[in-house]
């Protein structure tokens, strides 16, 4: 498991807004190039903050709150 992997995911989220549109549509595929564990994988695209945060140790800072998860979180699925 890497901390590392699973921060550059999400600052590309962050930073990138097709990636983000892809992981928030089909994180499976928008992931599928990292080398991120299963573990790792599904959090990031079901937006668990609190297995991210146990995950690297501290918490997810204001601005990936903002620009990541609470619109991943808020997005309807059907």
């Amino acid at each position: 498991m890497s901390k590392e992997a699973v921060l550059a995911v999400l600052k590309r989220a962050m930073e990138d807004i097709d990636f983000y549109g892809q992981l928030a549509h089909d994180y499976a595929t928008a992931l599928k190039n990292y080398d991120l564990t299963p573990e790792e994988t599904i959090a990031i695209g079901t937006g668990d903050v609190r297995w991210i945060e146990s995950h690297i140790g501290d918490k997810v800072d204001q601005q990936l709150m903002e620009k990541v998860f609470i619109p991943l979180l808020s997005r309807e699925q059907w």
